[in-house]
């Protein structure tokens, strides 16, 4: 058996230990062969390998990124991308395929099971948060903590200036990174893609936090948007599965309570940090657990399906389920923290 591995998508902490953990019960108790395919689905299109064995994932536990490389790659939007895919697997002699990433990775892998007969398994990665069909992926939990880290640090330097520090957070379509974040570090407002914001009732806040002589710290993912307003965009250009690209929600919420309060407003984007280095022991573990659950679904020849964490317990689901809808941030989960905004 020759097993393929590829990391598509946005990277994110735990994904080498996904990798290490396929490989390693994939050799040592099955004894298979595996081989690496280079950034995303990039790798099978162009037939572009690296060599997967012990050696090469020796050590890679506690290292954030991806040995394999990553992109945004469709392959469903190039010229015969699918027939280049399922050639490409031929020529390298590939039995089943491995793909590790979020929805549109997952979505691709999907569709080349359904539709084209590859034999594929999937692996749910995205530090966002919002697959359905998984209680947590890993990644999740090492941006929630630097964003945590964050916001701890800041509450200092806002107090001192008496200040308001606007802090943005990635979340295109959902705020849960922004929801446990702010939780967890104490923010006085949170601003989630889910609900969008009264700027007015922001300002009240932020003014009821100044009477207090406590200077406000004011959690914003990157998605969220004033109630009738737009999405705040970097530029027009989107990338091949179709994602503007966001950014400037934090600034432009900033001058805006500045203007509308008289408080000295600042900005803090946290940007890319939340998805670089070193992964949480939570995702260490996860993300090894997954790996070794997706392996075992290659021995089981049980294809077209995802691994899943469902309580404490790992599950299998169709493959199809990662792509279906958005895990979004419940309403009422966004009433039960408001207690503590203002």
């Amino acid at each position: 058996m020759r097993v393929g591995v590829l990391t598509g998508g946005g990277d994110c902490p735990g994904l080498n230990a996904v990798i290490r953990a396929i490989v390693r019960k994939g050799v040592q108790e099955y004894g298979y062969d595996f081989v690496g395919f280079r950034d995303g689905w990039r790798g099978p299109l162009e037939n572009y390998t690296v060599r997967l064995d012990i050696s090469a994932v020796r050590g890679i536990l506690p290292r954030g990124g991806t040995i394999l490389g990553s992109s945004r790659t469709n392959p469903l939007r190039e010229d015969n991308g699918i027939r280049r895919i399922t050639e490409n697997l031929a020529k390298q002699e590939v039995d089943a395929l491995i793909a590790i990433g979020g929805e549109d990775t997952l979505g691709v892998a999907a569709r080349l099971a359904r539709e084209h007969g590859v034999p594929c398994v999937g692996v749910p990665k995205t530090i966002d948060n919002d697959l359905p069909a998984t209680d947590y992926t890993f990644g999740f939990d090492t941006a929630v903590n630097i964003a945590t880290e964050a916001i701890d640090r800041l509450h200092t330097t806002a107090e001192s200036h008496m200040r308001v520090l606007v802090v943005e957070v990635m979340g295109r379509h959902t705020g849960w990174i922004a929801v446990h974040s702010g939780l967890a570090g104490g923010a006085n407002v949170i601003l989630i893609p889910e609900q969008p914001f009264d700027l007015d009732q922001v300002c009240a806040w932020v003014a009821s936090r100044f009477q207090s002589s406590y200077a406000p710290i004011v959690v914003v993912a990157e998605g969220a948007r004033p109630r009738g307003g737009e999405l705040i965009l970097k530029d027009d250009t989107r990338d091949s599965f179709g994602h503007v690209r966001l950014s400037g929600i934090g600034e432009w919420l900033a001058k805006e309570i500045e203007r509308r309060t008289g408080n000295d407003a600042r900005t803090t984007v946290l940007g890319h940090v939340q998805r670089g280095g070193t992964p949480s022991a939570f995702d260490r573990w996860l993300a090894t657990r997954f790996g070794l659950h997706a392996i075992d679904c290659v021995r089981d020849g049980d294809f077209g399906t995802m691994v899943a964490l469902r309580g404490t317990g790992i599950v299998r689901v169709p493959l199809d389920a990662a792509a279906e809808r958005i895990k979004t941030v419940p309403p009422e989960l966004y009433e039960e923290i408001g207690v503590f905004f203002g």
